[in-house]
Order: structure tokens, then sequence, then C-alpha cells
């Protein structure tokens, strides 16, 4: 039996910045990824006047990128289906994943099986992964 490949998934924007040698407004191209099993945050630009260039990989996602994101894109549902719900294993997994108290946790896991639990493309497909490797059936899928 061989091992199972899971793709990697994306989402990107484009904003503006300042440059940071120039001061000139530099397009920027970021990108969130789950990757390897791990959602990372990626960052790249290159001034148009002065050729500075810069790569930022890895790092936390700022939240305007994030609220970008979802605005440009869309949210994306995490949803459990069908009768594998354990509400156990879901909690372990969402502390674990989400570094939450059980108070937390509860809330979050109504959210889950309520189908109000949403975000970006690979943060909602890391979930339904981890999820998925905890033998609960899940999903990310698009509203």
């Amino acid at each position: 039996m061989g091992v199972r490949m899971e793709h990697a998934v994306f989402a990107s924007v484009t904003y503006s910045a300042m440059c940071p040698d120039c001061g000139a407004a530099t397009e920027c191209h970021g990108v969130q990824s789950l990757a390897d099993g791990r959602v990372r945050w990626d960052v790249e630009s290159t001034c148009s006047s002065c050729g500075f260039a810069l790569a930022l990989c890895g790092g936390d996602m700022p939240r305007e990128r994030r609220e970008q994101l979802l605005a440009e894109h869309g949210p994306v549902t995490l949803r459990v289906l069908g009768a594998s719900s354990n509400n156990v294993v879901i909690m372990r997994v969402l502390r674990a994943e989400l570094g939450i108290d059980l108070a937390a946790t509860r809330a979050v896991l109504h959210s889950v099986l309520s189908g109000d639990c949403s975000g970006t493309l690979p943060e909602m497909e890391h979930m339904a992964r981890t999820l998925r490797a905890s033998g609960i059936t899940a999903v990310a899928t698009r509203a």
C-alpha cells in the first residue's frame, strides 16, 4: 500500500507597499500555501524604481492580508460529514492545531459541526486533512 500524496493548496493576493530602499510604491505578491502539512505565508516584491528585491518566507500572515485574501477569494468552510463525527477526536485535533483552551475548543467544535467554521482555503484544507488523518470525514468547501 503506497503513501497518499496530497496536493499543495495556494491562495494569493497582490497589494502595494512602500519600497524600504527608495520609498516608491511597490507591487507585492503574497501567497498563503498548504504544502508538506504546513500553512505558510510568503511575500515577494521588486521595486520598479530602484530594483530593490525582497522575499519573506514562512512568516505569519498579516491580518489585513488575510482579510484581503478572504475578500478576493471568498471564505472556505470546514465541514464534518456523516456519522464519522466523533466529538472527542475532533476536539483533540482542534485543541492541538489551534492551541486553544477547552472552552474555546467547545465553541469551535460547535462552529465546525454547524457548518459555520470558515477561513482561507489553505487554513481550512489543513484542518480537513488533519481531521481525516484522525479518522474524521472532513472537507473544505467554498461557500
